[in-house]
């Protein structure tokens, strides 16, 4: 008979009970803002301020900006498309009921950042981070995916566009560091942001100095010439916001952290 596997999170004091999580901790070993003065939260652990969601995105009523916060996540393989979350002060966020909600934003605006965020998604799930809302790190359900990747497959920097929607370019990942459905992930990013001369005249294009997925390098130095497929509509700039996808499936993150880039 096949047992149903299933991940529960649980961040904040509820999380230590030593019946059930006596070992466990909020955030993955990995996690740098521990051992670092400098890093910054982006989420405040109890709502959805300093955020706000691209309301009208490609036909999304206001009706379905449901991302809300949680402070438990879980997944089973019995529903394995499925993330379940009550909506409660916590400091997990996740894209609704629905899970074909809106984007969110930031209400900050970065420059060269460097950036930690952790994320869960279910099977067959999508997801992204968008760096300046323009410059998309994948997230998907890539587990178990054989070579060659693609692009699209997690951890990927995905394809541009031009101005008739073509799509070109994009980098596939050295390797593919997907955890299973239901396991917390996370995304280590170093991004330089493009540069401008005193005309606004851009002298440098963005780039990714180095990606870290799961403890796997899958990207260094990899240069985004315009910004790439269902970005924000902003102008490429010095400073812009960070965009986390809710349109595509289930997806819930936690940890989101910054630094200015060294």
């Amino acid at each position: 008979m096949l047992q149903t596997r299933r991940r529960i999170l649980q961040i904040g004091a509820a999380a230590f009970t030593a019946r059930a999580f006596a070992a466990r901790t909020d955030s993955l070993p990995e996690a740098p803002f521990h051992t670092g003065k400098s890093w910054q939260p982006l989420l405040n652990g109890r709502d959805l301020s300093g955020w706000h969601s691209e309301l009208g995105w490609h036909g999304v009523p206001e009706r379905l900006n449901e991302w809300h916060t949680a402070t438990e996540v879980s997944w089973s393989d019995a529903s394995p498309q499925v993330l379940a979350a009550a909506a409660v002060p916590g400091g997990i966020i996740v894209n609704g009921i629905e899970t074909h909600t809106t984007n969110l934003v930031a209400n900050r605006k970065f420059g060269d950042i460097e950036l930690y965020l952790e994320f869960m998604v279910s099977k067959d799930s999508n997801s992204g981070v968008y760096l300046h809302g323009l410059y998309e790190v994948q997230i998907l359900d890539s587990y178990g995916k054989p070579e060659p990747l693609k692009y699209s497959d997690g951890g990927g920097i995905y394809e541009q566009v031009d101005k008739n929607n073509k799509g070109f370019g994009g980098t596939p990942p050295r390797v593919n560091a997907c955890r299973q459905p239901g396991e917390w992930q996370y995304y280590h990013i170093w991004f330089r942001a493009p540069r401008f001369d005193a005309a606004g005249r851009k002298t440098s294009d963005a780039k990714f100095e180095k990606v870290v997925y799961n403890s796997q390098i899958v990207h260094e130095n990899v240069v985004s010439g315009s910004p790439t497929r269902s970005a924000l509509e902003l102008s490429e700039a010095p400073r812009n916001p960070i965009m986390l996808q809710g349109d595509h499936g289930p997806v819930a993150f936690r940890n989101i952290y910054f630094q200015p880039l060294s």
